[in-house]
């Protein structure tokens, strides 16, 4: 027999309807189910299906044909968190929502890997491959726990500690009445804030282990959550030692027998009680601390079990305790026989109201001679304490039926009903004895506790061991939740499997407490957990007031009560409080965070967990973006963002995405490494073919500019042709004014070489489409010889000036002289000048033109008329006839393809006008350009020369001639083309 439960989970998850092979699942059969029958002798499992539609009956298929199939189950445990493998051996199954591509294994897996398990989901029936159904045992559900027992008992257990029992008379009887209770509302605001951030962060989704550490983490980094998370771990390890030095100390003073050794006898100073004042040994603290600690770590090594199976025994004490200490203040009377002791008194209200700040010894006790002088401000550090344990419910999230619910009221409920307990006991202690006694008797809730003194003993002892085995708990588990997170590996001893025991963590945290306990001083422990746990504190507020800002998406917790101005609050108050307390020990615990932090950015493995950074950078580059508007930008901020192509003539290894001295081309063309390339690559193809290949590939090029450290993005673009992906690319590529505006691509020095005809064309088509789309262009020859940083350039860098560019060739000489490899370089610009131009004048004004833009260079006027008069050497005169001849041949070839097809002159499939004493002009001009270039660069370090636009009705075969003859024998080259607007300004 099966319970309703089953099937209902076998409705959810495991309903197959299929059909096909008769001798497997007809398709008759659709309609049913299979509910599981688990062997409990064996690891096989049987399903039986049963008819779910009545009308399924008229099938010619009998039940005893198909009433079992046996399948295989696996003996082995599936890993924690994920669900079986829900499959069949057979053909495709029908869907009434075949249209969406339904399928069943979604409900579980799809909504089961959006809680952040890492599922494998097994393979779809649809996809034709062999599936099997996969079943694992049952497993006993866990025990979850509610609002009042998972989040309120626990606070209150560890806010109600062993400050409030013996120092909060005193504190009382130290700062007086009124700045008392001035102290618990500005503390009590402090935790109640954070309570308020706290509820936000966790009701926002779903919690893993490590309390505070994992919703600090997820918000501001893991950086940050770790550098918080193992300050929260010391404050936690030290809060069981101040829990245990408590205990002890509470222990000794209610059986003073107990003492090993002799007990200090300290004198009193300004009181009238005539006996002597006893507080216990120190090296008795620290010898039953160590022994208490030890008894404490193996009950810790038990488990969780055990420290649940006691942990309502710790509460009921505490309560009572609390009944015994109110019942002693409302009836006690002046008349009593105990020296101090007033009753509810109005006098004693009124004495006792004002502070009496003075010096007392270390255990506190008054002493003109003292080390200790005490102010709010210490008080401040002795008293908050006393508040903290508002993380206990997040800590015990996993074990929560409802955190979104459970969290926020019983965190919440407990942080306001122990700061009203506070408020109420500053008014009943004041009202009840005097400044004297307040002062002297360190355990005055004992002293007045009726019926017996002996049960408020009972009850420190038992509440601040239970909260010491609390901390001794909770902090090897944050600790192991740190590590499981694998940021640091100097924590890796840490890690724990899925439910089980931090043993090596809860041995760690026992070395310290032991060597806190050692410390033996209640009062000195005391601001030192102050200071880890308001770091904490600040962390959260600064978590929610982070998320609350930006208000992603994501942001919609269920806690509707916060606002980002009450966490920012808190989070200043958390770094008041800190400097009131102690200046000190806050750069002291800054620092500690601030050096976990530099080592976790060094050392740390990088993890991106959605953080509320990452969401301010994308908002901050999105307002920044709007700002910038669609108009152009000033030419005094403009910034180059060259558009790289990384492999567009040619084949490199499959293994090299880009060529090796592009990125340091790119790195060239920035001021201090400042602006962003985009390296782009075009895969030919089918796109639903090659997207796994196109995301192979923008993951390589991505290491690849990771690894040469240049700032730009990988992007891989599939196209039918590198033509029609670039024009694509130039139309769409970037936002607003963040596009593109230099395309920076390799000169395609093989294309004649290694015969590759379709180039020519594709090269044309690329300038063509940057002039279209007003962009610059840069092409590189002589790729392979660009330095790289660590190789000095000396020499000139030459600039060939022609056409207006903007001055862009002018800003780019510039920029090369701030990298390490030119800057040993001089710049000389040669300006070409018509025949029939003033070569002085144009001299004078180009000087002039340089002066403003405060940029140094020696100006060089060539005349074209010292061309005339030039010979010609050997070699240019076989360059220029070698030139003709292919011209002349690729011609006829088109000439005789019009006569037979009976067309115009075509090339490249556009109809083409050659004018023969044209194209010979644009050769010899390019002929003697370069041999201008050769006569004065010979040994230029780079030589930058204005592109050409290919002239219109001109086959790209002869374009790419003209340009051969221009490069040709130049070893490192840069031809530039600016666009329509000015990229440099001759005003401030």
């Amino acid at each position: 027999m099966h319970s309703n439960q089953d099937k209902e989970e076998m409705d959810s998850g495991g309903e197959i309807e299929g059909g096909g092979d008769e001798n497997e699942f007809p398709s008759a059969i659709r309609g049913r189910k299979y509910s599981p029958v688990v062997a409990h002798d064996n690891d096989r499992a049987v399903l039986e299906m049963s008819s779910i539609d009545p009308r399924s009956s008229s099938s010619p298929y009998s039940k005893q044909d198909l009433k079992k199939v046996k399948v295989n189950m696996q003996s082995d445990v599936a890993p924690e968190g994920s669900m079986p493998n829900h499959s069949v051996n057979g053909p495709q199954r029908e869907s009434k929502l075949e249209l969406f591509g339904f399928d069943s294994l979604v409900n579980i897996l799809g909504l089961k890997s959006m809680t952040g398990d890492q599922i494998q989901a097994p393979p779809s029936p649809r996809d034709g491959g062999d599936v099997s159904i996969a079943l694992e045992r049952p497993r006993p559900i866990a025990v979850k726990s509610g609002t009042l027992m998972g989040v309120f008992v626990p606070c209150l257990q560890n806010i109600m500690g062993i400050i409030y029992y013996i120092r909060f008379s005193w504190i009382v009887g130290m700062a007086g009445i009124g700045e008392s209770l001035l102290l618990v509302a500005f503390c009590g605001s402090c935790t109640f804030l954070t309570t308020i951030s706290l509820s936000a962060i966790a009701t926002n989704g779903a919690m893993k282990g490590g309390g505070p550490y994992y919703l600090i983490g997820r918000a501001l980094g893991p950086e940050v959550g770790v550098s918080i998370g193992l300050c929260f771990f010391l404050g936690n390890a030290v809060a069981g030692a101040m829990y245990v030095l408590g205990a002890v100390e509470t222990f000794l003073d209610a059986v003073p027998a107990a003492g090993i050794l002799r007990e200090t006898v300290t004198r009193v100073n300004g009181t009238d009680i005539a006996e002597p004042i006893t507080r216990p040994s120190l090296h008795d603290l620290q010898i039953y601390g160590i022994v208490v600690t030890i008894l404490l770590c193996f009950i810790v090594f038990g488990g969780v079990k055990i420290i649940n199976r006691v942990a309502p025994a710790f509460l009921v004490p505490v309560v009572f305790s609390l009944v015994c200490i109110f019942s002693g203040i409302l009836l006690a009377r002046n008349d009593r026989p105990a020296v101090g002791i007033t009753g509810l008194s109005s006098e004693s209200f009124k004495d006792n109201w004002g502070p009496a700040y003075q010096r007392t010894s270390n255990a506190g006790i008054p002493d003109p001679n003292g080390k200790i002088y005490w102010s709010f401000n210490a008080l401040v550090g002795l008293f908050f304490p006393a508040v903290t344990g508002i993380m206990a419910g997040s800590n015990r999230s996993a074990s929560l039926k409802d955190t979104q619910r459970s969290i926020p009221i019983g965190t919440l409920a407990a942080t306001l009903t122990t700061s009203a307990l506070y408020l109420v006991s500053v008014l009943f202690f004041g009202s009840v004895a005097t400044r004297d006694k307040l002062l002297t008797d360190r355990l005055l809730t004992a002293s007045i506790a009726w019926p017996f003194p002996a049960i408020v003993y009972v009850g420190i002892i038992l509440s601040t061991l239970g909260a010491a085995l609390q901390s001794l708990t909770g902090a090897p588990r944050l600790l192991a939740a740190i590590a499981n997170d694998d940021i640091l590996p100097v924590l890796n001893y840490f890690k724990v499997v899925d439910g089980g025991e931090p043993h090596v963590a809860t041995f760690f945290t026992a070395f310290i407490c032991i060597g806190c306990v050692v410390i033996g001083n209640l009062d000195l422990i005391s601001p030192t957990i102050t200071m880890f746990y308001l770091l904490c504190y600040a962390g959260v507020n600064l978590s929610c007031f982070l998320l609350d800002l930006l208000d992603a998406p994501s942001w919609r917790p269920r806690w509707k009560f916060h606002h980002w101005s009450l966490s920012l609050v808190g989070a200043l108050l958390c770094i008041v409080i800190m400097f009131l307390i102690s200046w000190t020990f806050t750069v002291v615990s800054l620092a500690l965070a601030s050096l976990i932090y530099y080592y976790v950015s060094i050392k740390g493995k990088a993890g991106d967990w959605g953080d509320g950074f990452k969401s301010a950078y994308f908002q901050l580059a999105l307002r920044s973006l709007r700002s910038l508007g669609a108009s152009q930008v000033h030419p005094k901020n403009w910034y180059p963002i060259p558009l790289i192509f990384c492999r567009p003539w040619g084949k490199l290894p499959e293994n090299v995405p880009c060529h090796p001295k592009l990125a340091d081309f790119a790195n060239c063309m920035k001021k201090k490494g400042r602006g962003m390339s985009i390296f782009i690559s075009i895969i030919d193809g089918d796109y639903h073919e090659r997207v796994e290949d196109a995301k192979a590939a923008c993951k390589q090029l991505s290491t690849y500019i990771d690894y040469k450290q240049c700032e730009g993005v990988a992007e891989i673009v599939v196209a039918p042709n590198m033509s029609e992906g670039f024009r694509g690319i130039v139309q769409t590529m970037g936002l607003g004014n963040l596009k593109p505006n230099i395309i920076v691509m390799r000169y395609p020095e093989i294309w004649r070489r290694e015969n590759l005809i379709e180039i020519p064309a594709t090269f044309v088509g690329i300038i063509n489409d940057c002039i279209v789309a007003n962009k610059a262009v840069v092409i590189v020859k002589g790729l392979d010889e660009w330095p790289n940083e660590y190789q000095r350039q000396y020499g000139t860098i030459d600039l060939y000036w022609i056409v207006r560019d903007g001055g862009l060739m002018l800003l780019l000489s510039q920029l090369l002289l701030t990298k390490d490899s030119f800057e040993g370089c001089k710049i000389q610009v040669f300006c070409i000048a018509e025949e029939d131009s003033d070569a002085e004048g144009l001299k004078a004004d180009v000087k002039k033109f340089l002066y403003d833009l405060r940029m140094q260079a020696e100006v060089i006027v060539i005349s074209m008329k010292s061309w005339e008069g030039q010979g010609e050497q050997q070699e240019y005169i076989e360059a220029f006839s070698a030139a003709q001849g292919r011209i002349a041949s690729y011609l006829g070839e088109m000439k005789e393809r019009a006569e037979r097809d009976k067309t115009p002159l075509m090339a490249d499939g556009k109809p083409v006008v050659v004018n023969e004493q044209q194209v010979e002009k644009f050769l010899y001009t390019t002929l003697k350009l370069n041999s201008t270039i050769l006569k004065y660069s010979r040994m230029a370090a780079v030589v930058f020369v204005s592109l050409p636009p290919p002239p219109a009705n001109h086959p790209a075969f002869f374009y790419m001639e003209y340009m051969d003859l221009l490069v040709e024998n130049v070893p490192r080259l840069l031809i530039v083309r600016g666009y329509r607007r000015d990229v440099v300004t001759l005003f401030t």
